[in-house]
């Protein structure tokens, strides 16, 4: 190989290194958005960051498509926290911390996989008028992403996004006196208007049962899956 193959070869290889940065930022800008948007109660912003074919797993149900996230971000989550309205509204919290992300891009740079940790504090201040019935005032929520991403004409977008609660707690209990406020999902739509489309097979209890969501990524000493999965 001539000095100028050699050039040509590395080049590309380091335009592919800079290019999986690139996408490491991206997807990552993706979910920390995911997160600002959910905090807020933004139901068509979120819907917009799915893939038209997405899934999206909460509560042991699955919510499919453009239509799915509408239903679970809009006519539940924004009816039943701010009635409807973008937040933020007054004396309402719903912060989401995102974190401790590990993303795996393919070598093909047209799919991803991403686990991110979640911290959300949410509650009400005693003056709001309205409370959503059966939501504590003040709680703590923990959660485990597992997500799937695909670029889609240059832009990436949430495939699946698989959302497992690890604990809730009330602010005066906290976690050792707490039952999680949020429980699986039993009922489909259309019968529950709020429904996801299906659920899964895996049923998942939640606090003070603990869910294990299976690790995408391969050990990074080893090379390979640990734990069993």
């Amino acid at each position: 190989m001539s000095d100028i193959d050699e050039l040509k070869a590395e080049l590309a290889q380091l335009r592919d290194r800079v290019g999986m940065l690139e996408d490491h930022n991206a997807i990552r800008r993706l979910h920390y958005a995911y997160g600002y948007y959910t905090d807020y109660n933004r139901a068509e912003d979120l819907a917009n960051l799915f893939a038209d074919d997405a899934e999206i797993i909460f509560l042991s149900g699955i919510y499919r498509g453009k239509e799915g996230a509408r239903r679970l971000y809009g006519d539940w989550f924004q009816q039943f926290f701010t009635q409807g309205q973008v937040g933020p509204v007054y004396g309402f919290l719903l912060d989401h911390f995102q974190m401790q992300d590990i993303i795996t891009v393919a070598p093909d740079r047209q799919t991803a996989k991403g686990r991110f940790r979640a911290v959300l504090f949410g509650g009400n201040h005693e003056s709001r008028e309205y409370a959503p019935p059966g939501l504590p005032n003040q709680f703590y929520e923990a959660g485990m992403y597992e997500n799937d991403y695909v670029r889609e004409d240059g832009v990436w977008k949430i495939k699946r996004l698989d959302y497992v609660v690890q604990w809730q707690a009330d602010y005066e209990k906290g976690w050792y006196g707490t039952v999680a406020h949020l429980q699986p999902l039993t009922t489909c739509f259309p019968e529950d208007p709020l429904g996801p489309d299906e659920l899964i097979e895996n049923h998942r209890q939640t606090w003070p049962y603990r869910q294990n969501l299976e690790m995408h990524y391969a050990h990074p000493v080893l090379g390979k899956a640990v734990g069993g999965l």
